[in-house]
C-alpha cells in the first residue's frame, strides 16, 4: 500500500464519518425524510451526469438491476433515512459509533448465516468491537439517552450490513460504477418522498448552516467519498480497503465533538479505541 492510497484511504473515512455531524445539522432545520430525499435527487442526477461524461453506460445488467435496487432500498431508505430520523433526538457521535459495527456485523452475518470460515484473529475481533459497543453504550444509557432514536440507529446498521452483502452481485460492473452510484440514490429518493409527504409537514428553517450542511452532504459524503473509494478499490484491492473502516468511529466522535461541541467521555474514548481495535482485527484477518 502506497502513499496515495494511504491519504486515499484517510480522505474517503474522514468524509464518510462526517455525514453524521452535517446529518445532525440538517435535521435541526428541515424534515428529515424530505431533506434527504432531495439529497439523494440531487446527487443521483449529477452522478449520472458525470458517469456519461465519463462515457459509462447507463444500460446495466439484471444482476446488477437488483444489486442496485436493493443497495438503494437497503442503504439509502432505509439505512440513511432511518438515521436521520433518528439524529433528531440521537447525537451524531451516537450515531457514527453505531454505524461503524457495519464491518463487524457483515463479519458476523457471512460467519454465522452464510457459514464463511473467519480466522481466530477475526473472531476476537468481532467480540472485541462489539464489547466497545457495549461500553459506549452503557454508558450513555446510564447518561440518559433516547432509546428509540438508537433503536432506529441500530435498525438502520442492520439495513446497511444487508446493503453491503448485496452489493456482491454487483461485481464485474463492466465500468459503469458511477452508474450504479446514481440509480441507487435515485432509486433512494423515490422511496422516501413518499413517508415524507404522508409523515413530515415540509417546513424549513432557512439558515447558513443548513445550506452549508446540505451542499456538503450532496457533495462530499454523497459524491466525493464514493469517488475516491472505488479509486481506492481499484488501486489496492476492496479487501484492503476496507482495513480503513478502523477509523470511522474515532472520526465520527471527533468531527462532532469538534463542529457540534458533543460531550465525550472517558468511556466514549475507551469504546472507540476498543472498537478499532476490532475493526481492524477483523479486516486484516480477511487479507490472504
Amino acid at each position: 500500500m502506497d502513499i496515495r492510497a494511504i491519504i486515499m484511504g484517510l480522505a474517503f473515512a474522514l468524509m464518510w464519518s462526517s455525514a453524521f455531524t452535517s446529518a445532525r445539522m440538517i435535521v435541526a432545520d428541515a424534515p428529515p425524510l424530505y431533506a434527504l430525499s432531495l439529497r439523494f435527487l440531487i446527487s443521483g442526477l449529477i452522478g449520472l451526469a458525470i458517469a456519461r461524461a465519463l462515457g459509462q453506460s447507463w444500460s446495466l445488467t439484471p444482476a446488477q438491476w437488483r444489486a442496485t435496487i436493493l443497495f438503494g432500498i437497503s442503504q439509502n431508505a432505509l439505512y440513511l433515512g432511518l438515521n436521520f430520523v433518528a439524529m433528531q433526538t440521537v447525537e451524531a457521535s451516537v450515531a457514527a459509533i453505531i454505524a461503524s459495527t457495519m464491518p463487524l456485523l457483515v463479519a458476523l452475518a457471512g460467519w454465522v448465516i452464510l457459514r464463511e470460515y473467519l480466522r481466530p484473529m477475526a473472531i476476537a475481533g468481532l467480540f472485541a468491537g462489539f464489547a466497545g459497543v457495549a461500553v459506549i453504550m452503557g454508558a450513555r444509557i446510564t447518561g440518559g439517552i433516547d432509546l428509540f432514536g438508537v433503536a432506529l440507529c441500530v435498525l438502520g446498521v442492520v439495513s446497511l450490513t444487508v446493503a453491503t452483502l448485496s452489493m456482491r452481485g454487483a461485481s464485474g460492473t463492466g465500468g459503469n460504477l458511477l452508474t450504479i452510484v446514481g440509480m441507487q440514490m435515485l432509486v433512494g429518493s423515490a422511496i422516501l418522498i413518499v413517508p415524507a409527504v404522508a409523515l413530515e409537514v415540509p417546513e424549513v428553517n432557512w439558515t447558513w448552516q443548513l445550506v452549508g450542511a446540505f451542499s456538503y452532504t450532496v457533495l462530499v459524503p454523497g459524491l466525493a467519498a464514493t469517488w475516491v473509494w472505488f479509486l481506492l478499490v481499484a488501486r489496492i484491492g476492496a479487501v484492503q480497503a476496507a482495513t480503513f473502516h478502523f477509523l470511522n468511529p474515532f472520526f465520527g466522535v471527533a468531527v462532532a465533538a469538534v463542529l457540534l461541541g458533543e460531550r465525550l467521555g472517558i468511556f466514549d474514548v475507551i469504546g472507540v479505541l476498543v472498537i478499532m481495535a476490532g475493526i481492524l482485527a477483523v479486516q486484516r484477518a480477511r487479507i490472504p
